[in-house]
C-alpha cells in the first residue's frame, strides 16, 4: 500500500461535519422510486465545483460524475473504476424522534442512502483533491430506485456507464453491526429476489353446503404446505432457497365459500440455477394440487433483482484495501450470505466487484440491539461515514495503480 492511501481516513475525518449536514439534509426529504429529484439538487450542490463530468438519463435522476485522473492521459490505456451510492428512501413513517426526521409523510431513508450519498459525495471530495497522482477514472454512480424499482438496470440500459468500468464497488451500511468494521465475502452476498403470485379459482357457495362448492382456501392451504415440502425435499442445503408466502386473500365474510383464493409471496436464491429451478417447480405443482380439487392455479413470477455475486479477486482486493488503510480488526469475512436483495447486482453481472457492509451502530453499545435495516426506528451513528468515504477513496486509487493484485 502506498504511502498516499494511508492518510484517506485523516483526509476524510476532515470532511466529517459536512458529511452529516448533507446525510441530514437528504434524510430530512426523502424520495421514492426512480425520480429524486430534491435529492439529485443536493448531490449537485455538494459536488459544485469539482473537476467532474456529468451524465443523466432519460429513465431516472440518476447520475454518473466522472473523475479523469492526472496520470491518466487521454484514458485509452488506464484503468476505471467505478464507486455507487443509492439515493431513494423507503415508503414508511419514520418514528425515530430525530430533530431531522422525515418530513415527508409516508417516506423515510430507513436503509441508509442517505448516508450512502454523503459517503460517495465525500469520496468524490477526496479523490477530486488528489486528482493529480490518480493513475486512471473514477466514475461516481448516484443511483435512485434501489428499493425495488431496478435503477441501476434503468442507467445501464440508459448507457451512463458506457463503457463499463474495469471494476465496480458499493458500502452498505449495517446499523445492526460492529461499529466502524467492514465486512465482506467472495461469491453471493446477497439473494435473488423473486415475488410469487398464485391465484386458485374454485367455485363459489353456501359455506354450509361445500359439497355443491369447490373451496379453493383449503386448496391454496395445501399449497403452501407443499411448497414448504419441495423446499425442504428438493432443494440442496448447500444451493438453497427461501420461499415465503407472506400474503393469503379470500372470502368476504363467515357464510360464503369464495370463488378464488389470492397467495402472495417472495423467492430468494442465491444462484441463478437454482433460481430457475424454483421457478419451475411451482410452475408444476400449484396447478396439479389444484386440479387434483377440481380447482384451477395461475402462477406468476414477477422477477425481481439477481443475485449479488462478488468477484473473488475484488472481495479479496477489498479485505487487503481495508487492512491495509484501518487495520486488521476492522475487516469480517462473512460466513454467510445475506438472504435480502441489491440492485448493484445489475452493474456486477457485467463489471467484476464486491459490495461491502460497513457497520453503523452507535460507538460502544450493543450492536446486537439496535434497530435493523428498513425499521421505522432505525438510527445509526453518523460517525461511521468518514471510514465509508476514505475506504472508497483508498478501493479506487490502488485499483487504479495496481488493478486487483
Amino acid at each position: 500500500m502506498n504511502e498516499t492511501a494511508r492518510n484517506w481516513p485523516a483526509e476524510a475525518e476532515a470532511l466529517g461535519d459536512d458529511l452529516s449536514r448533507l446525510r441530514r439534509a437528504i434524510h430530512r426529504e426523502p424520495e421514492l422510486g426512480l425520480h429524486n429529484p430534491r435529492t439529485l439538487a443536493k448531490i449537485k450542490d455538494a459536488l459544485a465545483g469539482l473537476p467532474l463530468e456529468y451524465r443523466e438519463g432519460p429513465s431516472t435522476t440518476g447520475l454518473v460524475a466522472t473523475l479523469r485522473g492526472g496520470l491518466a492521459g487521454d484514458g485509452a490505456n488506464g484503468r476505471t473504476v467505478l464507486l455507487r451510492g443509492d439515493m431513494d428512501a423507503l415508503p414508511l413513517v419514520e418514528d425515530t424522534g430525530l430533530d431531522f426526521a422525515s418530513e415527508t409523510r409516508g417516506a423515510m431513508h430507513a436503509c441508509g442512502h442517505d448516508t450512502h450519498v454523503a459517503m460517495l459525495v465525500g469520496a468524490a471530495k477526496l479523490l477530486c483533491a488528489a486528482r493529480e497522482r490518480l493513475a486512471g477514472t473514477v466514475m461516481f454512480m448516484f443511483q435512485p430506485g434501489e428499493e425495488g424499482h431496478h435503477g441501476a438496470r434503468h442507467m445501464l440500459e440508459d448507457g451512463l456507464i458506457d463503457p463499463l468500468p474495469d471494476a465496480a464497488f458499493a458500502l452498505h451500511i449495517m446499523p445492526n453491526a460492529p461499529h466502524g468494521v467492514f465486512a465482506g465475502k467472495p461469491g453471493p452476498l446477497l439473494a435473488s429476489s423473486d415475488v410469487l403470485s398464485i391465484s386458485v379459482k374454485g367455485a363459489g357457495g353456501h359455506a354450509s353446503m361445500p359439497q355443491d362448492a369447490i373451496d379453493p382456501i383449503p386448496v391454496a392451504c395445501e399449497i403452501v404446505t407443499a411448497i414448504q415440502t419441495m423446499v425442504t425435499r428438493r432443494v440442496s442445503v448447500f444451493d438453497p432457497a427461501v420461499v415465503t408466502i407472506a400474503q393469503i386473500a379470500a372470502g368476504t365474510t363467515n357464510n360464503i365459500i369464495p370463488e378464488t383464493a389470492e397467495m402472495f409471496g417472495t423467492i430468494r436464491t442465491l444462484s441463478p440455477h437454482r433460481r430457475a429451478m424454483i421457478a419451475a417447480e411451482l410452475r408444476r405443482l400449484v396447478p396439479a394440487i389444484a386440479q387434483a380439487h377440481g380447482c384451477t392455479a395461475d402462477v406468476v413470477i414477477e422477477e425481481g433483482f439477481p443475485v449479488t455475486i462478488c468477484d473473488s479477486r475484488a472481495a479479496a482486493f477489498g479485505q487487503r484495501v481495508v487492512e491495509a488503510t484501518f487495520g486488521e480488526a476492522a475487516w469480517l469475512t462473512m460466513e454467510h450470505p445475506v438472504m435480502g436483495a441489491e440492485d448493484f447486482a445489475y452493474v456486477l453481472e457485467k463489471v467484476p466487484g464486491a459490495m461491502f457492509w460497513l457497520g453503523a451502530s452507535e460507538a460502544g453499545s450493543d450492536w446486537r440491539a439496535c434497530c435493523g435495516l428498513h425499521s421505522n426506528r432505525m438510527v445509526l451513528d453518523e460517525s461511521v461515514m468518514t471510514r465509508g468515504a476514505a475506504l472508497h477513496a483508498a478501493l479506487a486509487e490502488r485499483f487504479l495503480n495496481e488493478g486487483f493484485g
